[in-house]
């Protein structure tokens, strides 16, 4: 529990800890919460300073970017709105304004880039298709839900994805409309890939070398398809982009609590046991076949020029970004 202050309303100190205990989960979804979030406490600031204003913001997106570490989209999307602070406001008023509106851009911008998503992403499912995804990514969802709209009869099947079981979410999504769902869990990816056409996830960060930081999980249905011959799409807006990874910073993965594999019952009674519970792993970009996003689908090797365009950055390296199985110790 992130510990609260009057510095700022309980609504923000509640997405803050929704984030944190996933229960805003997705890259999409958590992005859109923190700017939610900034709008929110623009909105409640109390104070006549426009300095203190400013301090003010920048403490609430220094909360809302501490509450996770490995999704990009969660300080794209804060840097997205602080950029309001860099424009020439003068005064308390025209600053709120700002942010406020900046909120309101990215969270229009974020919704926009959904629908994109599925247009182009669902030309690469053919009628008859059956289909593998992953935990619950929006932006994958849209795309089978958009190619089951334009009359394209698909068979989807959707791992648990352990250990927190958002393929529940997932089946229950697509059910809702009216897509042929089957539920199976991720250790039966093997087995299952030889019935399936095309694989479609989602992304939490994707670095500048095409590598795809997603739920853990992910690399092992890659690999799979891979074997196989299937392809492997990622659908994600480009705002999970990671402008860091340009200049050789790795995509920090997460380490979730061991209470979330076995109770706190069977921690108590085993104390000499270790537990790792990763929460994503890293899919290199030779296993991804394209990477659909709001601007179109482009291969992963493009990622550094997406990037670049976006962020103004130079590349300046190629070396594989994010952590490596020799890393989880």
């Amino acid at each position: 529990m992130i510990k609260e202050t009057a510095l700022f309303p309980q609504q923000v100190y509640q997405i803050a800890n929704d984030i944190r205990d996933m229960k805003i989960r997705g890259a999409g979804r958590i992005a859109k919460a923190a700017a939610e979030a900034l709008k929110i406490a623009a909105e409640s600031y109390k104070g006549e300073d426009l300095e203190d204003f400013k301090r003010y913001i920048k403490e609430a997106a220094k909360l809302l970017t501490s509450t996770r570490p490995t999704a990009v989209s969660l300080p794209n999307a804060v840097s997205w709105v602080l950029k309001a602070l860099n424009t020439n406001v003068n005064t308390l008023q025209a600053a709120r304004e700002a942010v406020i509106n900046q909120a309101n851009s990215f969270i229009q911008y974020a919704d926009q880039a959904l629908r994109k998503i599925a247009g182009y992403g669902e030309k690469m499912l053919r009628d008859g298709d059956t289909v593998l995804t992953h935990c619950n990514s929006l932006a994958a969802i849209s795309v089978i839900v958009e190619a089951h709209k334009k009359g394209k009869k698909l068979h989807v099947f959707a791992t648990e994805t352990r250990p927190m079981y958002q393929g529940y979410i997932t089946s229950e999504m697509l059910l809702k409309e009216g897509v042929n769902v089957t539920l199976i869990p991720e250790s039966s990816v093997r087995q299952i890939i030889r019935k399936v056409d095309r694989v479609i996830v989602g992304a939490d960060t994707v670095a500048a070398n095409g590598a795809v930081v997603n739920k853990i999980g992910t690399s092992l249905i890659a690999l799979a398809a891979h074997e196989r011959s299937v392809d492997f799409f990622v659908a994600t807006e480009t705002f999970k982009f990671s402008p860091y990874t340009l200049i050789g910073d790795i995509v920090p993965i997460e380490f979730r609590p061991p209470s979330e594999i076995v109770g706190v019952d069977f921690l108590k009674s085993h104390p000499n046991l270790r537990i790792l519970n990763p929460a994503f792993d890293v899919t290199p970009p030779d296993y991804i076949t394209g990477i659909i996003t709001e601007l179109g689908i482009i291969p992963p090797k493009a990622a550094a020029i997406i990037i670049e365009e976006m962020y103004g950055r130079p590349v300046i390296s190629s070396e594989i970004l994010g952590r490596v199985e020799e890393d989880i110790s």
